[in-house]
């Protein structure tokens, strides 16, 4: 019977050096093999081509290359791209790229489905079938790195885990993946561009802080209220407000960066007095600074986009806290790319 090959990006340098040098070949032949897989980011063996036919054949032999393969691509009247990506076994996640004048952003996934149960959150109707592999995360990358390239003549400038799935929920292969983006071995992009976003998973936040990560911090938030977060995000009856506020504490303790807090209002839930005061006084525990998000239905009715007024109340309120704050405006709402909104049609 055959034994399955091993996927060649699960391994380290020093795997791949030694691996060459028990086939008889020289040590830095894995230092070239481990550039094309990541650097140059291969797709086969055939593609390497300063390595002899005979060491290509050899990988041929003993190993795969669990490549992404972008099965659709949808562009948006707005510039947006949205990729429906498969995966080595057949699964599909998706990513987006969000251009601006000045930069952009890739949206990606580190879950098949999701581990959390957001009400309003087309992803968590998906359950989690299994967590993305580094190599499939950084693949997701590169795709969007090169249709930047593509149909905005600028490499990407900035990436953000919100796509499909909790990224604290798949924590190794998250920091793996974010380790070979930044380094120059890899795409060599700066953790300060990176921002993870969770729905606020304590322990997890601590473990970020005490592992010195660089790259920053979002937390979907929502409400400050206790009874109102559980009633939209169930999983918050498991990771309380309190906790959240202490890891966060924590978190700000450690690193001294700013968090990001991602905030929805929707009509009738949290758009209130009461919410906006409960948001301002959880905003003073740790400095931050607020994005409000444009609600983007996902067909039930359920939730609303709040008023302009409501979103006024909000802004203002913020403000005279001294607390800074954006209004963002969702792009790709026509290919269903915009935040909230993936794997709702697909």
């Amino acid at each position: 019977m055959a034994t399955e090959k091993k996927d060649i990006r699960a391994l380290t340098k020093e795997q791949l050096r030694d691996f060459f040098v028990k086939q008889g070949d020289k040590a830095f032949r894995g230092n070239q093999v481990y550039e094309w897989l990541w650097q140059k980011a291969a797709y086969t063996f055939e593609d390497m081509t300063n390595v002899s036919k005979e060491t290509r054949q050899m990988l041929e032999d003993n190993f795969v290359i669990n490549h992404i393969q972008v099965d659709t691509m949808q562009r948006s009247s707005d510039g947006t791209v949205k990729n429906a990506v498969r995966l080595h076994d057949g699964l599909i996640v998706e990513s987006v790229l969000i251009p601006t004048a000045t930069r952009t952003t890739a949206c990606v996934s580190s879950q098949v489905g999701c581990s959390l149960d957001c009400k309003f959150c087309a992803t968590a109707r998906l359950k989690r079938m299994r967590n993305l592999n580094p190599d499939e995360i950084y693949d997701q990358v590169v795709a969007i790195d090169s249709e930047s390239r593509l149909y905005h003549n600028r490499p990407l400038s900035n990436i953000v885990f919100m796509g499909m799935g909790e990224p604290l929920m798949n924590y190794n292969n998250v920091i793996k993946a974010i380790d070979k983006i930044t380094s120059s071995e890899g795409l060599g992009m700066s953790p300060k561009r990176i921002t993870l976003s969770t729905s606020g998973v304590p322990k997890m936040i601590k473990k970020m802080a005490d592992d010195d990560v660089k790259f920053n911090l979002a937390v979907s938030l929502h409400s400050a209220i206790e009874e109102v977060r559980t009633s939209i995000m169930p999983f918050n009856e498991t990771f309380p407000l309190e906790d959240l506020r202490e890891a966060l504490e924590y978190w700000y303790e450690k690193t001294k960066r700013k968090i990001s807090y991602e905030y929805v209002v929707w009509r009738g839930i949290n758009d209130s007095q009461k919410d906006i005061d409960a948001f301002v006084k959880f905003c003073k525990y740790v400095p931050c600074k607020v994005n409000i998000i444009e609600y983007n239905p996902i067909d039930d009715g359920e939730f609303q986009q709040a008023t302009n007024e409501a979103l006024e109340n909000y802004i203002a309120s913020l403000e005279k806290n001294r607390i800074v704050v954006n209004v963002r405006r969702s792009r790709g709402k026509d290919i269903d790319a915009a935040c909230g909104q993936l794997a709702n049609k697909s």
